[in-house]
């Protein structure tokens, strides 16, 4: 039985490799620009999105692609999106929208089936709360087998916000979105919970539905003197929504800071019982020692 198994799986294989995408089909790129701002944006990336055909983002993103030249200035770009470069190369400019990732998706797979690369544009990393998932589960409804997909990884909220504030993730972490519109609270609930008692540094994605719900969970599992960072727009500058901040407070009084929560670029790093304050001549930064190290350990 095990043997007919391995050989079955080995013709699978084989046959896959050997038939192979056409030769005609372009590639689509889902591509992680990070916060937005060219600073944080990889090498990759920036390439990715300046040689292909098309390029989905929202407007936002369009924004800030376009202010460090990785796209053309709006001005000259017609009404049907399309640019063309003093080299004569044409690019189609698509605006992203929430309501509109089915249809953009699908559109994706025909500009790729006709011989065009295309750069999906996610802000942070798209495999971290991103534009991966919807593309990869669409391919599947679609029977798409035939559409290249190439993943570009960008820097996520949770490291840009970090950075900010100092080095809070050196140890043990954890991601959790409080977006309750494809799963219910109580399986968010379940997992901050389990967090809390784990001991995880927890950092918090979408903190403007529930943050308050959420900090009383980790609260019933962790002293109130655990530190906590409040960011928001990490990596953005003035470029993001809110503003770029951070203010450290602590876990018995986060949810008393509702008015530094200022959006969908908010992020809040719950801190472990070994995460600890830093001062120097200017700011407060977070520190989590690696399994509680000291000096003398290095």
């Amino acid at each position: 039985m095990s043997s007919d198994t391995e050989s079955t799986e080995a013709e699978t294989t084989t046959d896959a490799t050997a038939d192979g995408t056409p030769d005609d089909h372009g590639t689509l790129y889902v591509v992680g620009i990070g916060p937005g701002l060219p600073d944080h944006m990889t090498k990759r990336a920036k390439e990715v999105i300046e040689s292909s055909e098309v390029v989905i983002a929202s407007s936002l993103y369009q924004e800030f692609l376009r202010d460090d030249g990785t796209l053309l200035p709006e001005a000259e770009t017609d009404e049907d999106g399309i640019a063309i470069r003093d080299d004569g190369f044409e690019q189609e400019i698509v605006r992203s929208t929430m309501g509109r990732q089915i249809e953009l998706a699908r559109a994706a797979f025909d500009h790729v089936r006709e011989g065009k690369d295309v750069a999906h544009v996610s802000g942070g990393d798209p495999s971290v709360y991103g534009k991966s998932d919807l593309i990869f589960k669409m391919a599947e409804e679609d029977d798409a087998t035939d559409i290249p997909i190439e993943i570009v990884p960008g820097i996520t909220a949770a490291l840009a916000g970090a950075a900010n504030v100092g080095a809070p993730l050196c140890n043990d972490f954890c991601m959790v979105s409080l977006s309750d519109k494809w799963r219910g609270w109580d399986e968010i609930e379940e997992k901050l919970r389990a967090a809390a008692i784990s001991d995880f540094v927890i950092v918090l994605y979408n903190c403007w539905r529930n943050y308050e719900k959420a900090v009383e969970i980790v609260r019933e599992e962790r002293t109130d003197d655990a530190y906590v960072a409040i960011v928001n727009d990490a990596g953005r500058a003035d470029a993001g929504r809110n503003g770029e901040s951070q203010f450290v407070t602590t876990l018995g009084e986060a949810a008393d800071h509702d008015d530094k929560v200022s959006g969908m670029g908010t992020s809040l790093i719950i801190g472990n019982h070994e995460t600890e304050t830093w001062r120097n001549d200017d700011r407060t930064y977070l520190v989590t020692p690696r399994g509680g190290r000291d000096v003398d350990d290095f």
